[in-house]
């Protein structure tokens, strides 16, 4: 037998020591080295997890057309993931405990295996009576969708070579563990070595394979971030454990964009779709209440309109406070600098709270304008008008700058009843030809104030 030889590896960042460190010297986390014992194999890995046969090819003589995707059905996700599902393609998807990672994609793969594809799901946290109860809930019973419960990587293989599924999905990828590597399951090492062998077996015979991911205490995917760079596709599915809406962000895609996001809500019988999310997020928008402004976002090619609250109340504290959630709370300091050297506010004795509604987050400096006048309104006590809609970017100067795809978020604003859209002037001179709703070109926070106030 092999003499085994025992590291210390960081569970954060992979980093590697002969001794134990209470800091990890790459990514300087405290208590994360953990013992992992390592020997050489007896026998020879075996053939699926060794790289490809395929012998070097004139680049010009290389076949590039593109094999059709296969729609999941689930339009939102279809969205993210640039059209659907890429033959080969291996998507890694990440999420809180508990937010429904697990039941997006068995509904993802009961809707892909009505269309005679055989799927595989492979769960190593529940088992097989746990996944039949979930599936009875969200009312699935598909023949094509085959469940196991394991953690073996070299049994999940093996099943593979004999079922030769069309999707597969393994449950989560922290519970597998190979009997190569004699460290524990969800060490950096077993993460490693069982994704690597998974992603070989997908690219060498075009399996679509789907990874869950546990996420550390700071929302980031768990193990190596090795892991990030060889999957094609990095979902992350957010959300607020006090809101039902959740949505679904691509941050790596090779094979679409990364500005798409869906949205779903959680109900009873599984995540629905929500296909008009503007509609949804401003539906209990309170009105004649002063704080309270509506702006759009972009999300990708999709325009969202979201309420921004605003509360200026005085504060009793030798440093007042400035809380935000959905928004960047630099920019938010930001712009109140710009309201009181521009505008004259006095907020230096004011705590300041500014708030997206419904838990969605923006963070593109359109929605400047919409934050200004909700602090401005509240400070002052002054209601907003409830037909209409504000974007523009703020500058230091106090000026608005154009901002893009400004005619997109014009008519999500006229489709859901806005009267008015108060945008930069340099937008209203491109988009002079909409007649609804009324637009409203500024140049700057004054021309904005006499308008409003």
């Amino acid at each position: 037998m092999a003499k085994a030889k025992t590291i210390y590896a960081c569970q954060s960042c992979g980093y590697q020591s002969a001794k134990w460190m209470g800091k990890c010297p790459d990514c300087s986390q405290w208590n994360t080295f953990a013992e992992e014992r390592f020997e050489k194999a007896n026998s020879p890995r075996s053939e699926l997890s060794l790289g490809s046969k395929e012998e070097p090819a004139p680049i010009h003589e290389i076949n590039t057309a593109e094999e059709g995707r296969v729609q999941c059905g689930i339009g939102e996700f279809d969205r993210v993931l640039g059209g659907g599902l890429v033959p080969g393609s291996v998507i890694l998807i990440g999420g809180d405990p508990g937010i429904g990672k697990s039941t997006l994609i068995l509904q993802a793969v009961a809707a892909v295996s009505q269309k005679d594809i055989t799927c595989l799901y492979v769960s190593g946290e529940e088992s097989q009576r746990q996944i039949k109860m979930r599936a009875e809930r969200l009312g699935i019973a598909a023949s094509n969708l085959l469940v196991l419960s394991e953690t073996s990587l070299e049994r999940i293989l093996d099943h593979v070579k004999k079922i030769k599924p069309g999707l597969l999905v393994i449950d989560s990828v922290q519970t597998l563990f190979s009997s190569v590597i004699p460290s524990a399951p969800g060490s950096i090492a077993q993460v490693r070595e069982t994704s690597g062998s998974i992603i070989v077996l997908a690219k060498k015979t075009g399996l679509t394979t789907f990874l869950i991911g546990h996420v550390t205490k700071d929302g980031a995917i768990a193990g190596p971030r090795l892991l990030e760079h060889m999957v094609d596709t990095v979902l992350y599915f957010e959300g607020e454990r006090g809101h039902s809406f959740r949505i679904l962000r691509a941050v790596k895609n090779r094979f679409g964009s990364t500005n798409e996001i869906g949205v779903f809500e959680m109900k009873e019988a599984g995540l629905a779709e929500v296909t008009n999310p503007s509609e949804i997020f401003l539906m209990e928008r309170p009105l004649q209440v002063p704080g309270s402004a509506v702006v759009c976002s972009m999300e990708g090619t999709r325009p969202i309109l979201v309420e921004l609250q605003a509360l200026v109340s005085r504060s009793f504290l030798a440093v007042p406070r400035r809380t935000t959630i959905g928004v960047d709370h630099n920019r938010v300091a930001l712009l109140v600098a710009v309201l009181e050297k521009k505008m004259g506010a006095k907020l230096f004795d004011q705590d300041i709270f500014v708030n997206v509604a419904g838990g969605v987050d923006v963070d593109e400096p359109a929605v400047d304008l919409g934050i200004v006048v909700a602090i401005a309104s509240s400070a002052r006590e002054e209601v907003l008008d409830g037909k209409t809609v504000f974007f523009g970017e703020v500058g230091l100067a106090g000026e608005i700058r154009g901002i893009s795809q400004a005619e997109a978020r014009v008519k999500e604003a006229g489709k859901l009843g806005f009267e008015r859209c108060i945008l930069p002037t340099s937008n209203y001179v491109q988009l002079k030809h909409i007649k609804h709703p009324k637009l409203v070109g500024v140049g700057s926070l004054n021309e904005c104030w006499k308008l409003l106030f």
